[in-house]
């Protein structure tokens, strides 16, 4: 781990945790201090990254800084039944240009990757999801992104990297090693029909926020995920003001801690970001107090992750095969563990797809295949694969 890049938590937090109760989150967690010194790793599964880049984030200018008021808010939080080692490594500051602020948050996250560390990444705008997607460069392996946006974040492709633009990057630049991006929570007006119709013709997974709400409709998105960024933009502006690109629509805050919970408890995901916090349109620390609910709903959901697929053989699920009129039989899966379902997909064995071969569906997919109605999480997949 290079510690070069990463500066202490600031010492106004050390010490507000010292007048909290020794039962609070703080005192389980290895703090990056300027006593301590950087904490040891070993056994660590969670380790909170703090990122103090602004410059690419369009029209929020300011959403790197003030990322100890999150920690403050998290820190006084009490911990569930958790097993879960935890470390706060501190935060990256802004290099000479962004480029060099890139290259330390890239670095940190594929170290924390290959130590089977999942980074929580706070502050900074969106763009930074594009750094998270290219440190899975160095695991040479296919990646899902789910994003919680209420915007696709395209741009143009001729446009510079920004939060508004990382998303084109991410499809268009080599190496490209995405499979299947999902966004949860778009709302319409916020997009042209023909994004809206690229994202379709690139076969990928779209939830408008109405559909998104009715929460089980989402759940697979997440366990499909490698990559889970969301954008403060997603929540609506009375439940999180800290954010100049927040509006009147969008989730409640107990409807994106259930969605924080769903990217923890998802044995595939492997980071989790939060971005576009703006301190100085916050209310009284309203959105930080958000912020460390939804780190602390992640925790909980990785604490109790019971290692569903790809980690189980499918002699732990139980199969059923459903017979189409006019086509091959599907096959689906479900979890004996938690009820949980999948779908599988046709993969040969050499095939780089392979960790696809299970795509994670819901009960109504297979209630729907029963009436010959095909999922269209699969035939997207197939697509995908063609």
């Amino acid at each position: 781990m290079n510690q070069d890049f990463l500066t202490p938590v600031k010492e106004s937090v050390v010490a507000y945790l010292e007048l909290q109760s020794s039962l609070c989150l703080g005192n389980s967690i290895r703090i990056h201090t300027q006593q301590a010194g950087f904490p040891d790793l070993e056994n660590v599964q969670i380790a909170i990254l703090g990122v103090q880049e602004d410059r690419n984030s369009q029209d929020n200018f300011g959403c790197g800084e003030n990322l100890h008021f999150i920690r403050k808010k998290l820190y006084e939080l009490f911990p569930g039944k958790w097993q879960t080692n935890i470390a706060d490594l501190g935060n990256v500051l802004k290099g000479n240009a962004v480029s060099d602020t890139y290259f330390a948050v890239s670095k940190i996250i594929e170290d924390l990757l290959k130590k089977n560390i999942i980074p929580v990444i706070i502050g900074g705008g969106q763009d930074i999801t594009y750094v998270n997607y290219r440190a899975y460069d160095a695991l040479e392996q296919t990646v899902n992104i789910t994003a919680v946006d209420s915007r696709f974040d395209l741009g143009n492709l001729d446009d510079a990297l920004t939060s508004q633009s990382y998303l084109s990057k991410i499809i268009m630049q080599e190496p490209n090693n995405l499979f299947n991006y999902s966004n949860v929570g778009y709302q319409t007006y916020f997009n042209s029909q023909e994004e809206i119709q690229l994202l379709d013709n690139l076969f990928f997974d779209t939830y408008r926020l109405g559909k998104a709400k009715e929460l089980e409709n989402i759940e697979p998105a997440f366990r499909n995920a490698d990559i889970v960024s969301i954008d403060l933009g997603s929540i609506r502006q009375s439940e999180a003001p800290a954010n100049n690109n927040a509006s009147p629509n969008g989730f409640y805050g107990e409807e994106i801690c259930a969605i924080a919970r769903y990217a923890g408890i998802s044995d595939k995901v492997s980071s989790f970001g939060i971005y576009e916090y703006n301190s100085k349109y916050d209310n009284q620390h309203q959105t930080a107090h958000l912020i460390a609910q939804m780190i602390w709903y992640f925790i909980e959901g990785v604490n109790f992750r019971v290692k569903d697929y790809p980690f189980s053989s499918k002699e732990n699920y139980q199969k059923f095969t459903v017979l189409l009129d006019d086509d091959d039989p599907l096959t689906f899966y479900k979890s004996n563990k938690t009820g949980r379902w999948w779908i599988e997909i046709n993969i040969l064995s050499d095939n780089k797809y392979k960790r696809h071969a299970l795509i994670p569906c819901t009960y109504k997919d297979y209630t729907d295949a029963t009436m010959q109605k095909i999922p269209e999480k699969w035939y997207k997949a197939m697509r995908k694969l063609a």
